[in-house]
């Protein structure tokens, strides 16, 4: 899908354990600028629906499982993720949506840009007007 990349980051297993490092330029395409964490999701809800203007993000589900919808006026593709050395890159102008959490989920977004409430687009309607233009 456009503007949507699964990526595979190393692991690195030992007597000790998995170890996944991930490192800005390197791992992901961008200097991470934001980390943040969702868990504690209720069954049946879902999270997400928005896109943003500029923003790229990876999501990488560190523990458990849920699935990411992600859209564009002319497609539409499910993800899941349910591996911790897999995440999910999503880029401007991708509506998305993430849903079927399951109880013990834990996810972990990086993103490009610092929290700028200017940069959501969270009414579908006006994303489909912005997104036309663009695709």
């Amino acid at each position: 899908m456009y503007n949507c990349t699964l990526l595979k980051f190393k692991d690195i297993l030992s007597k000790y354990g998995h170890l996944t490092p991930i490192e800005g330029f390197y791992d992901v395409p961008y200097e991470i600028k934001r980390v943040f964490y969702i868990y504690g999701v209720p069954q049946g809800n879902a999270r997400g629906y928005h896109a943003h203007k500029k923003t790229y993000q990876t999501l990488i589900c560190v523990k458990g499982s849920l699935k990411v919808k992600v859209k564009t006026p002319n497609d539409e593709e499910i993800f899941v993720l349910d591996n911790p050395d897999k995440g999910l890159m999503i880029g401007p102008m991708i509506w998305a949506e993430q849903f079927d959490y399951s109880e013990d989920a834990v996810l972990l977004v990086l993103t490009s840009e610092y929290f700028d409430e200017n940069d959501y687009i969270r009414n579908y309607d006006i994303y489909l007007e912005e997104a036309k233009k663009r695709f």
